[in-house]
C-alpha cells in the first residue's frame, strides 16, 4: 500500500477522538472478560492502548508503517505488541476477542475480506468474540460526503482547507479522494480510499462462511435497533 503522509497521521486522532464507539468496545472487552485481544486495523492505537491492563495481552495490527510509528510512540504504546500487516500477520497465539474499529471492515476489499475473517478465526478458539462496525448502506453516507464542499480549520500543521471528491463506483463500492490543503506549505495532499458498503445479509453470510455465528447487530453504540436511518451496523459474532 502507499503509506499515509505523516501530517495526515498527526491529524488522525483529532478527527477520530476517543468517544462512545471506543467506550462500547472497551465494554465488550470487559463484559466478555477478554484476556487476549487482537485489534485489526489499529491505526494510531488511540483505542488499542486503552484496552491494556494487568493480565491482558493486546496485539495491534495495521498495514501502515506511519500509523504504527505513531502508535508505538504514544503513551501506553509499550504495553501493546504492534505488528505491521493485515490480520494474517498477527501472531498465531490464541485470542478471545478481535475487534475492527473505525469502519476498518469497509477498507478491506472483497478479494481480501474472506481471508481476513479466516485469519481472525484461525487465531480464536470456539466461543471467541469478533466485534466490528460498518456503515449502514441504507443510510447512504456518501451523499452527505459529496455535498459537504470545502471546510477550513486550524491544526498542528497550521491552517487547513479540506474537501472530498466522491465517486460511487457501483452499488457497493464508494471511491473517495480526500484532499487536505496545508495552507502554510502551499501543498495539497490527496488520500484515496475505496470503501465497500456491505449489507447486513452479506456480513452475516460472510461471517457464517468463516466460522462465526452473529449474536447481535445494532444500529448504534447504545443497543439502538438497526433501521434504515441508522448510520452504523455494530456486529458482534461468536466463533463456532
Amino acid at each position: 500500500m502507499t503509506d499515509y503522509d505523516r501530517r495526515i497521521v498527526d491529524l488522525y486522532d483529532d478527527e477520530n477522538p476517543d468517544g462512545p464507539d471506543h467506550d462500547r468496545y472497551r465494554k465488550i472487552a470487559d463484559d466478555h472478560g477478554a484476556r487476549a485481544i487482537l485489534d485489526v486495523g489499529c491505526g494510531t492505537g488511540i483505542l488499542t492502548v486503552t484496552l491494556a491492563r494487568e493480565g491482558r495481552s493486546i496485539v495491534g495490527v495495521d498495514p501502515s508503517p506511519a500509523m504504527l510509528a505513531f502508535a508505538r510512540a504514544r503513551p501506553g504504546g509499550d504495553e501493546v505488541e504492534w505488528v505491521e500487516g493485515d490480520a494474517s500477520a498477527a501472531p498465531m497465539q490464541p485470542v478471545d476477542l478481535a475487534i475492527m474499529t473505525g469502519n476498518v471492515a469497509q477498507h478491506i476489499p472483497d478479494a481480501d475480506w474472506p481471508r481476513t475473517l479466516g485469519a481472525i478465526r484461525a487465531r480464536m478458539g470456539r466461543g471467541g468474540i469478533l466485534a466490528f462496525e460498518s456503515r449502514n448502506p441504507a443510510a447512504r453516507a456518501w451523499e452527505a460526503w459529496a455535498a459537504e464542499g470545502e471546510t477550513s480549520r486550524e491544526s498542528v500543521h497550521g491552517p487547513l482547507v479540506e474537501w472530498m471528491d466522491v465517486e460511487r463506483a457501483d452499488g457497493r463500492v464508494v471511491r473517495l479522494a480526500a484532499r487536505t490543503r496545508f495552507v502554510d506549505a502551499a501543498e495539497t495532499v490527496t488520500t484515496t480510499l475505496a470503501l465497500t458498503f456491505r449489507s447486513r445479509a452479506e456480513l452475516e453470510r460472510d461471517l457464517a462462511r468463516a466460522g462465526f455465528a452473529v449474536e447481535t447487530v445494532h444500529g448504534g453504540w447504545h443497543d439502538e435497533p438497526l433501521t434504515d436511518a441508522a448510520r452504523i451496523m455494530l456486529v458482534v459474532a461468536r466463533a463456532r
